[in-house]
């Protein structure tokens, strides 16, 4: 099958065999009785991918079946998803992917072929990832209330840096102005690491960037991070404070990792399948792993309050790209 990567009992250098578990001929003729395809709709090694690979590792071991990776990428994610969405609700098809393709897309992209809502079984919500804002070293602030309080101060002056329009970088920043009620300019690229030369030079002044990504050019003293999205601090960089609690309340924005399966896949299934990921998100090194990645892990959650997290998200982000006029262009 074109694109199929076979997952490995660790990552070694983007490749990897399929796990294959001596428990798989104990199942008794009762799901699962063969290898699990999981659509991850990104690129390999991308961080999704990388993800997907540390928690399907440890899934195998709990339902005693192989999960193989399937890398679906292309249109942000969308054309992945959209095959996971015509495959057969039996149990041997899930996607894995991020709120791009479940609470972002639908609202940039109204022609998608699939329908977010309504086409997929939510499974379980596994990780997220938050973001940290830096800010040039030449801006005479350290504090969030300092950054708006001189963006108030100069009106129009500052600018920010994107990973292109319509990014979850581009909706962080949106979200954040609207809320402070200041002027912004935005400034897109191809991606937040072209962005950080232009940052440390003054040719920028803000970015929202990964924390794995961000954090070394803050310790290195090329930049200064003011504060992380996440509703409560990340043990990713535990020494910052929230947005939220840095005088914006109630602000908060991760991008999340999650599982579904197509559309009528069965009660008991969704719920052997939700437990099985569960489990597996309690494990040391599973945490240990994804903190690397730049990932807190989510925790244990049934697949209706799955399905309730993606919606408030999706009416959020539904909100933040009308009222600013975001679109991909």
């Amino acid at each position: 099958m074109p694109g199929r990567r076979p997952l490995l009992a660790g990552l070694v250098a983007g490749t990897a065999l399929a796990v294959l578990s001596p428990f798989a001929a104990a199942q008794g003729g009762q799901w699962p009785e063969r290898a699990i395809r999981v659509i991850v709709p990104f690129p390999p090694s991308g961080a999704t991918d990388l993800v997907a690979r540390v928690v399907a590792q440890k899934v195998s071991q709990e339902l005693g079946q192989s999960l193989v990776i399937d890398n679906r990428p292309g249109a942000g994610g969308t054309i992945g998803t959209a095959e996971a969405a015509k495959a057969s609700a039996d149990g041997y098809t899930l996607l894995f992917t991020t709120s791009s393709t479940h609470a972002i897309s639908p609202h940039l992209m109204p022609k998608l072929a699939y329908r977010a809502d309504k086409d997929f079984t939510p499974i379980a919500h596994v990780a997220d990832a938050a973001s940290v804002l830096l800010v040039t070293n030449s801006l005479p602030v350290k504090t969030v209330q300092e950054l708006i309080s001189y963006a108030k101060a100069n009106p129009g002056k500052l600018n920010y840096a994107t990973s292109g329009n319509g990014t979850i970088v581009h909706l962080n920043t949106a979200a954040f102005a609207a809320q402070a009620g200041i002027t912004l300019t935005h400034v897109p690229y191809k991606g937040t690491a072209q962005s950080i030369s232009d940052l440390a030079t003054g040719q920028v002044h803000m970015l929202f960037d990964s924390i794995p990504t961000g954090m070394p050019h803050v310790a290195s003293g090329r930049l200064r991070a003011l504060a992380v999205t996440s509703a409560e601090r990340t043990q990713l960089a535990p020494q910052l404070p929230t947005v939220a609690e840095s005088g914006l309340p109630g602000y908060s924005s991760v991008t999340w990792f999650g599982v579904y399966a197509p559309a009528g896949l069965k009660p008991e299934l969704t719920a052997k399948i939700n437990a099985a990921f569960n489990k597996a998100m309690q494990n040391p090194d599973v945490v240990a792993s994804l903190a690397k990645l730049g990932a807190d892990v989510a925790k244990p959650g049934t697949p209706a309050q799955f399905a309730d997290l993606v919606k408030a998200d999706s009416v959020r982000w539904a909100k933040v790209i009308q009222d600013n006029h975001i679109t991909l262009e």
